[in-house]
């Protein structure tokens, strides 16, 4: 693409994302300093120790600490050595049944988690937690609603944990899908950490060849001086994401003289098979991303812990577009009637759209724990995120007049955000040794939605903006809940406990012009059963059994996000109304121990009732609508190993099945029978790392996903094309090499074998990496 067609950008100098990195930071200062840090020599230590963790009650979690369940984790020294991590969610990558959809690095806005039974359009059946602070986005259900995952950086994460299903009283009916919690790490003594990276992957599809380059540098600072300690971290990313938008037409089926002669058009089948022209592409994302984030503790007691943490995260993004299509003059056409291979085609001012996004937000955490580890202990966290600034302008005056202005719109959504409180107790009645452990808290969650929409003279600089839109409303959820787990016998364990919730829908609005619709209130009462046993049948052998029902309620934005016909003034394509998702989840387990290993088997099931998906309505519109009922059934299968074969070489690996069905569907009978959207039927990851010499590893990983479908009715047989949902099959590469006590170098390949693979946008293409890192 060239950068003549790209929105100029007068207040940054025109420097490559490295270089603007390299600035920003200042990593240079950091050339000197003494031996390794003491977990450095640890890590260094224990090469050949087995990475991937469970969960034990020694280890500071806000997870449950003795549900016998499911649970996963990856350490610090895995992520760090052996996966080519950008962000938080690249953690993910080789977990059993988890896929994290991120487009791009640096992607903000679409990175949602997925697991064995919801999919990637499903962002509101899962929860992520850093220490506990929330950093879900449930404000919506569905990819424009990812975690927060740019408020962690892989360098303060000491360990990921994860818990498979809603079998936890601890957390609302969001856990259906899984519970993630970054368990980041605060200082003993002084350290500073400083890394380097740079990366760019050869970008071939369509019309489109080009690189694109990207750079990010981070600084981290901690220290303990007594009771107080503090941890400081910065991070800048700069990157320039592919194209993710086809702007496309159907191939007519009569021929036709009309239009202005062009060449250029690519000619392709969409996701439902049928024959359509590619014009060239939109949405090629440069994004300069800031975060920062300050972590303060202090032990007011040795068995009482304060803590506070203030994150702060910008960014700019500009979304480019580029046109395949060419007149006689050789110049790019962006809009008008086209004529190709004797074919008419309308593009319209909006076909190749420009946009550009400024962000602020912010987090604030604060907890007050006690760890006596006798008869009582408790905690108290509160969160608060808000979005202070978040605009995003685009053009609706057609290329090229808009890259110099010209009228737009722009959306605004500053003061959204929500706020998180809880209490929690921990009960031993006979102490930590005695059989029963009981837990117990109370929650309140609010979500709060402000969305204004205008139009603009001016999209470059929102000038003349005139409202046009309104849309606002929040909601709540306070719970109640208590679990006991109770050793009954030698061997044995069982948990049971229930959550009750009351959610309240209030101040619901929409606007558009000078209609106005209000909504009434809501309030509702459900209650959440869980139970799960687990037997120790040897040293090597234990069984699990676990169920759970979990109750999903809408968010504010299916609620009330959405268009005001202003004829009637009635909404459109949205239901105030809509039942809340009720799941029921079950699974087995057998866990057999090996001399160097583990090997797990889980079979599991899930009935939710009123599952709430984006449909058309019995008037031709698409909205979010209850779906009578989805059944999925599976298998999971989970192994890792050290010092297989040959000293030095680890395994981490995993393959799922997944049959998931729609049952019922009354507004749309024709999905019935049909795949859930979004849930391949098989899932496969392995991680393999070998230590060459003590400075010397590397690792290799591959990541498989099988047939799946977008549409509900699963007419979109064509996976290999934008809109479509694909199988791939993505192999990676990382070796790093430590080159003495403070420095350690690493190149990664991801995508090695360069799948060219669709979640209806493109996925990136092979990527290298190269990092340079620093610790004192």
């Amino acid at each position: 693409m060239s950068l003549a067609h790209r929105v100029p950008s007068p207040a940054r100098p025109v420097l490559r994302p490295l270089a603007r990195t390299l600035l920003g930071l200042g990593l240079a200062s950091l050339a000197t300093g003494p031996a390794w840090a003491e977990a450095q020599a640890q890590a260094s230590a224990g090469e050949t120790q087995l990475e991937r963790v469970r969960v034990t009650a020694d280890r500071p979690t806000s997870l449950p600490i003795e549900i016998p369940t499911t649970t996963e984790g990856v350490s610090r020294d895995l992520i760090e050595q052996r996966i080519n991590a950008t962000d938080s969610s690249d953690a993910l990558k080789y977990l059993p049944s988890l896929t994290v959809r991120k487009r791009n690095i640096g992607d903000y806005d679409h990175a949602v988690l997925a697991s064995r039974a919801s999919g990637t359009g499903n962002s509101a059946r899962s929860l992520v937690y850093a220490d506990g602070i929330l950093l879900s986005n449930l404000l919506g259900n569905g990819a424009e609603f990812t975690p927060r995952w740019g408020l962690v950086t892989p360098e303060e994460i000491e360990r990921v944990d994860v818990l498979y299903g809603p079998f936890s009283a601890a957390y609302p009916g969001n856990s259906a899908g899984a519970i993630v919690d970054y368990v980041t790490r605060m200082p003993e003594r002084f350290e500073a950490h400083a890394k380097l990276k740079g990366f760019f992957q050869d970008y071939k599809l369509y019309g489109t060849n080009e690189r694109y380059r990207g750079g990010q540098g981070s600084l981290s600072l901690g220290d303990r001086a007594g009771r107080f300690s503090w941890w400081l971290a910065l991070d800048r990313l700069d990157n320039e994401g592919q194209p993710l938008v086809i702007a496309r037409g159907l191939v007519p089926s009569a021929t036709s003289g009309a239009g202005t002669p062009v060449r250029g058009g690519v000619p392709d089948r969409d996701h439902f098979g049928r024959p359509v022209i590619n014009y060239g592409t939109t949405t090629q994302t440069e994004t300069r991303q800031d975060h920062a984030k300050l972590k303060l503790a202090y032990d007011l007691t040795p068995t009482l812990r304060a803590s506070y943490s203030l994150a702060w995260w910008q960014n700019e993004a500009e979304r480019h577009a580029d046109s395949f299509l060419r007149n006689a003059a050789g110049q790019p056409v962006f809009s008008g009637t086209v004529n190709i291979d004797g074919r008419s085609y309308a593009l319209g001012n909006t076909t190749f759209s420009e946009s550009r996004g400024r962000f602020e937000h912010l987090a604030h955490g604060f907890s007050l724990k006690s760890h006596t580890r006798g008869t009582w202990d408790w905690e108290a966290t509160a969160s608060l995120y808000d979005y202070a600034t978040d605009k995003v302008s685009s053009s609706t005056t057609a290329l090229p007049a808009a890259l110099q202005g010209g009228a737009g719109r722009l959306v605004d959504q500053g003061g959204t955000g929500w706020m998180t409180l809880a209490a929690k107790g921990i009960w031993r009645p006979e102490g930590l040794q005695g059989p029963h452990l009981v837990e117990f808290g109370l929650q309140r969650d609010t979500f709060r939605l402000r969305r204004r929409e205008f139009t603009t003279s001016d999209w470059t600089r929102d000038a003349a903006a005139t409202a046009s839109a309104r849309f606002e409303g929040e909601t709540e959820l306070t719970s109640l809940w208590a679990q006991d787990t109770w050793r009954f016998a030698p061997g044995w364990r069982t948990v049971l406990g229930g959550r009750f919730e009351n959610w309240q829908a209030r101040d619901g609005l929409r606007q558009a012009g000078s209609t106005t619709v209000r909504y009434g209130e809501r309030d509702e009462n459900s209650f959440s059963p869980k139970a799960a046993i687990a037997w120790t049948y040897s040293e090597d052998w234990t069984f699990k059994a676990s169920v759970g029902r979990a109750v999903r309620n809408p968010t504010v934005n299916e609620l009330f996000q959405g268009g005001v016909n202003t004829s009637t003034g009635l909404p459109t394509n949205n239901d105030p109304n809509l039942k809340p998702e009720k799941s029921v989840t079950t699974e087995l387990s057998a866990e057999r121990l090996l001399d160097h290993g583990l090997l797990r088997a889980t079979l599991f099931a899930e009935r939710s009732r009123d599952a709430l998906y984006s449909q058309v309505n019995a008037s031709g519109v698409n909205t979010v609508q209850n779906v009578g009922r989805i059944d999925t059934v599976g298998v999971e299968l989970a192994a890792q190993a050290r010092r297989v074969l040959v000293p030095g070489l680890d395994l981490l690996g995993s393959l799922t099945y997944a049959d998931s069905e729609i049952k019922e569907n009354e507004a749309f009978p024709a999905s019935v029978g049909k795949r859930q959207p979004r849930v391949p039927d098989w899932r496969a990851s392995l991680l393999a790392s070998y230590a060459f010499t003590e400075r010397l590893q590397g690792s290799f990983g591959a990541r498989f996903s099988g047939k799946q479908f977008g549409q509900l009715d699963n007419s979109d047989t064509n996976g290999f094309s934008y809109q479509g949902f694909s199988r791939y099959f993505v192999t990676d590469v990382r070796v790093q090499y430590r080159i003495d006590r403070q420095w350690r170098a690493s190149f990664g390949i991801d995508n090695l074998n360069n799948e060219k693979y669709w979640a209806f946008h493109p996925y990136p293409q092979r990527t290298f990496h190269a990092e340079l890192r620093f610790d004192l």
